[in-house]
């Protein structure tokens, strides 16, 4: 059973020409792009961006990331790409996938784990830190 997102947002991204290979098919490396795209998108929309995790202290460095190539994605394709916070607690889960913006069709899915890193010791924090639930609960996530 999928675990249900506390928050979602779509970002689409057109596939450039300089993203191909000779029979127009995205590179696979640049999937990682289009979720970065995606992920800072996402976190945007609940207003955590760089600036404001930096005021809490902390840097969210990605600790692990998987991707699963279901089709490939062509040359001006444009892609929805849905990224969605599973886990925020200790440690920052975001589930990606990525579907062609016209048919539906998914091409890929993904997650990354970062986790909170105090910025002026270089610590791995044990819990996230106050600034992320406070816009998580202003963005109107339940985090019960």
């Amino acid at each position: 059973m999928a675990k249900a997102a506390l928050i979602a947002h779509e970002t689409q991204v057109e596939v450039p020409f300089h993203d191909v290979d000779i029979m127009r098919i995205a590179w696979h490396g640049h999937y990682v792009k289009y979720i970065e795209i995606a992920r800072t998108a996402l976190i945007r929309s609940i207003n955590y961006d760089i600036d404001a995790m930096e005021a809490d202290g902390f840097g969210w460095p990605i600790v692990d990331m998987k991707l699963r190539y279901v089709r490939p994605a062509r040359y001006g394709s444009k892609l929805a790409i849905m990224a969605e916070i599973l886990e925020w607690e200790c440690r920052l889960v975001i589930r990606y996938i990525i579907r062609d913006a016209e048919t539906g069709e998914k091409l890929t899915k993904a997650s990354t784990t970062q986790v909170p890193v105090n910025i002026k010791t270089g610590e791995m924090a044990f819990g996230s830190p106050l600034g992320l639930r406070d816009r998580l609960i202003d963005a109107g996530c339940n985090l019960d």
